[in-house]
């Protein structure tokens, strides 16, 4: 393999093309696309300060590296592709990639961030901005802590552990969302989806969880959500108090207690839900 120690490169496509290197304790500063279509490669305790990193590039594991804010749109087309211990400071990065793996990664600035992707594990990423991870596909995550907007809007067969997503407009119509043991906080959440599960998560959102094709909560927390599961077909076990509920499509309800209920015969077949209150 060869090797690239100690280097400060410069330069449009400084190491275009590059191929089966280890490249550690360097620098790449000025110049657009450094790394374009290179393939195998073992990068450690490097730094990325311009723009275009690594695109239609293949088999590359980071280590310890930096993506400073000129590195924009770092990490474009690329496949297996694995980043451990590393800051992220540039917006806009992964975008359609495949095979993405994503260890104790800190995204400084997330917007934009995992668009268009396949194949993504997520192990201990903590990000900041909207619009986080738009239309990706097949996320495994465990220990998330988002804090943006807008996230995962139009994603499909998610799993998400032992996270903490504060993100208005979450989960906004996704396919397949498995949430377990997490927090999550933000107005209108999940909507115009199908086939939303969330189990032992504590949940705050205005209007959340409406629009919804098959909705599913075991052993959830409500706390001050609002105007609940409008036009959902819901199966929910809350044990918890719930503000209010507005117009579910249909299914059962199963809390502590709930504030109103609101089932208006003009809008929905109501005999279609029931809502079961602790004690009674």
């Amino acid at each position: 393999m060869k090797e690239i120690h100690k280097e400060i490169l410069t330069g449009e496509r400084a190491l275009f093309q590059a191929v089966n290197t280890k490249i550690y304790d360097s620098v790449f500063e000025d110049g657009e696309s450094p790394l374009k279509h290179s393939r195998d490669l073992e990068i450690t305790d490097t730094l990325f300060k311009w723009k275009y990193p690594l695109w239609y590039s293949e088999n590359i594991r980071m280590n310890k590296c930096a993506l400073f804010e000129n590195a924009r749109a770092g990490i474009w087309y690329t496949k297996n592709i694995t980043v451990n211990d590393t800051v992220i400071e540039a917006p806009k990065n992964f975008r359609r990639c495949d095979g993405v793996t994503l260890r104790n990664v800190n995204f400084v600035n997330a917007a934009e961030t995992l668009w268009n992707c396949r194949n993504i594990t997520m192990e201990n990423v903590t990000a900041k901005g909207d619009y986080f991870a738009m239309n990706s596909e097949e996320l495994e995550i465990d220990g998330l802590r988002l804090t943006g907007n807008y996230s995962f809007d139009g994603a499909k067969n998610i799993t998400v552990r032992d996270s903490v997503l504060m993100s208005k407009d979450a989960f906004w119509n996704c396919e397949n969302v498995l949430v377990m043991d997490s927090f999550i906080s933000g107005e209108y959440l999940g909507w115009d989806s199908k086939n939303l599960t969330f189990i032992n998560c504590t949940i705050e959102s205005l209007q959340g969880m409406c629009f919804i094709e098959n909705l599913v909560l075991k052993n959830c927390k409500l706390l001050n959500t609002t105007l609940a599961f409008e036009y959902s077909t819901v199966d929910a076990e809350c044990i918890s108090h719930i503000d209010s509920i507005k117009n579910p499509w249909g299914g059962t309800i199963k809390a502590k207690s709930v504030g109103e209920i609101i089932l208006e015969e003009s809008q929905v077949d109501t005999s279609k839900t029931t809502v079961i209150c602790e004690g009674k």
